[in-house]
């Protein structure tokens, strides 16, 4: 029986995608309820599977399904393998219930959208895709998911296209991710040059036999995959941006599913980390940087769903960083990776609440006393934000608090920088929480704010519920360590001080986030944001990652295709006169760049510069 729905549990959205999408206005009247119905028929099938290998020892619950020869060429062949094991049964329950959810709360959200069914078929694309990617047997499956998850999300993140800024967001979103997909690529083509195959188990037994060299250069890889799609320094510029999407759109890929990617690829290639010290560094490393990188740029955020969005990327760098740690993080990084796809859903879907009810503002000082008017939205999004900050008994506090505690085991500068960003991250989310449903009112005279309607609160109190209880995976007999241990292995953390004195100090620095937070914004808060220093000004900017990327690939790249295109347009003879030309356009472009750009970059390059300095030390003291 497991055979029938491990195939089944992808064929399902696929073919309901293809029926939505290539059915045309005939499907337009119930489209949305075949949309809906696609992942709840999913998770009902991944339930089913989920207690079939809970009641299996635990060296029988890996399984292989072998559906049918793939290609061959030459003496290689390649078979289309499902795996289902304790690792991928985890992302296929977060992926279909809570796409389910989000789905449902579609149905609510989307109501009035002329191509809500189109919607629909994108998202259940996106579904089929992104199980694809976790019940792939082989890297080179892999790679099917991970390249329809990129365009599931490039049509979801630009569904309002007649939207400059989403058509423009879902090209950035698309662009990113190539340079990610370069990683990934190359990986495959190496480890069919090593070992002959792409399969995990052929991979798996092979990683003990590479070089130090080889073995790093395929985490290396892997890592720079991990962060396109995850969204990790220094490809991170993609995610805020994508905040122009649907907001059921952020819930679904931005918080339980696509930007959770590049964490399971670099947990799923645990035996290549196992061989290389280097690139597990580079992990940890990055993992860190993007942690506190996230966290800044939450702090000076107004857009709500920006806010958010920064906080993801801070989150993933949590699960990035207990991901480089190897065996001793590896099961914490992916309980994180389930909490917060039930909180961060939460909150996400919290926010599209709050704009249903705003006119889709989502300038948070327009908002206050939101508490009142929305009482559903306000509790339930509380929930999810005091998951976030880690209070016990809410799950953050079971999953982020653990993966601290093995950042200070590991490395003491690690763990402080792990600690920082605990602080960082209690005190823009208790601005988020201040500015959006406390104090005075600040909206317009036309906005009549308004609790969302069930089929859209229904979710959000499923969500808020398991924000809660989540933390059960650990504490009840430790059973998310008991069930991924045999897959991922698992070593205990050993922090300088005892887990009850490490969980003070975590929530007395959680408490100090919150505490400035409140100094802040207690008083009355400016409908116009004010002008704020240049450290706002850094983190509104995003940390100036796309004036980077702009001066550094974009300007270049322009210049070269514009000097090619005008010498193959005027010959060989146009050579010097075309140089000339290049270099004296580029002179006056310098001396403006210097006028505007360097001034702001300097400030990026001084942040940058102590990131690379916590880098170093990290390594010295590994």
């Amino acid at each position: 029986m497991s055979h029938e729905l491990t195939w089944l549990l992808v064929a399902v959205p696929a073919v309901s995608a293809a029926i939505l999408l290539l059915g045309g206005k005939a499907t337009n009247a119930w489209g949305h309820l075949l949309g809906t119905l696609a992942p709840v028929i999913s998770f009902a099938f991944g339930v089913v599977l989920f207690f079939q290998m809970q009641g299996k020892p635990s060296d029988e619950r890996s399984t292989t399904v072998r559906l049918f020869e793939w290609f061959s060429v030459g003496q290689i062949k390649v078979d289309f393998t499902l795996l289902i094991d304790p690792l991928s049964i985890l992302f296929v329950l977060l992926i279909t219930g809570v796409g389910s959810l989000i789905h449902i709360y579609s149905i609510g959200y989307m109501e009035h959208d002329p191509r809500r069914r189109r919607f629909f078929g994108y998202l259940n694309l996106f579904i089929a895709s992104m199980l694809l990617l976790v019940l792939a047997a082989d890297y080179l499956l892999v790679f099917v998911g991970w390249e329809g998850v990129g365009l599931a999300s490039y049509l979801l993140i630009g569904f309002w296209q007649h939207k400059n800024s989403a058509a423009v967001a879902a090209k950035k979103a698309f662009v990113v991710n190539r340079v990610g997909d370069i990683g990934l690529s190359l990986a495959v083509m190496s480890m069919w040059a090593l070992f002959g195959s792409s399969a995990f188990s052929t991979v798996n037994a092979g990683a003990g036999h590479l070089s130090k060299t080889w073995a790093t250069l395929l985490g290396l890889m892997l890592l720079l995959a991990a962060c396109g799609k995850s969204a990790q320094v220094p490809l991170q510029s993609w995610l805020l941006d994508a905040m122009e999407g649907p907001t059921p759109v952020s819930a679904l890929i931005h918080a339980a599913t696509m930007v959770t990617a590049g964490v399971y690829l670099v947990v799923r290639s645990h035996a290549i980390y196992a061989v290389t010290d280097a690139a597990s560094t580079a992990v940890v490393i990055v993992g860190t940087v993007t942690a506190l990188a996230g966290a800044i740029i939450g702090c000076a955020k107004d857009d709500i769903k920006k806010a958010l969005a920064g906080s993801t990327m801070s989150q993933i760098g949590y699960m990035m960083l207990a991901a480089g740690l190897g065996p001793v993080g590896y099961v914490f990084a992916i309980f994180h990776l389930l909490t917060h796809g039930f909180f961060k859903a939460n909150m996400f879907l919290g926010a599209g609440s709050v704009m249903h009810g705003m006119n889709d503002d989502v300038n948070m000082r327009h908002y206050g006393a939101l508490r009142t008017p929305m009482k559903i939205t306000f509790v339930t999004f509380a929930f999810g934000y005091l998951a976030i900050l880690g209070i016990p008994p809410w799950a953050g506090f079971f999953s982020k608090d653990k993966i601290i505690e093995a950042a200070f085991a590991d490395n003491t500068v690690i763990g402080l920088c792990a600690l920082l960003g605990a602080g960082i991250t209690a005190f823009y989310m208790s601005r988020v929480m201040l500015m959006t449903f406390f104090g005075k009112k600040r909206w317009a005279e036309d906005v009549h704010p308004h609790e969302s309607p069930k089929v859209m609160t229904w979710p959000l109190i499923i969500l808020a519920a398991l924000s809660l209880g989540g933390g059960a995976l650990y504490f009840a007999g430790h059973w998310i360590v008991n069930w991924l241990a045999p897959i991922v292995g698992h070593e205990e953390a050993h922090p300088p001080l005892n887990a009850t004195v490490m969980t003070i100090i975590t929530l007395a620095v959680v408490a100090v986030g919150i505490a400035i937070a409140v100094l802040m914004y207690r008083r009355d808060i400016p409908r116009e944001a004010p002008a704020g220093s240049p450290v706002t000004t850094f983190a509104r900017r995003d940390l100036y990652g796309d004036a980077l990327n702009e001066a550094v690939f974009m300007r270049p790249g322009q210049y070269l295709t514009r000097t090619l295109v005008w010498l193959d347009n005027r010959g060989v003879d146009g050579l010097v006169n075309g140089l000339a030309a290049l270099f004296g356009g580029l002179s006056g472009r310098l001396r403006r760049f210097q006028t505007g750009f360097v001034r702001s970059y300097a400030l990026s390059m001084v942040f940058g510069a102590a990131f690379v300095v916590v880098a170093l030390l990290a390594v010295r003291l590994s």
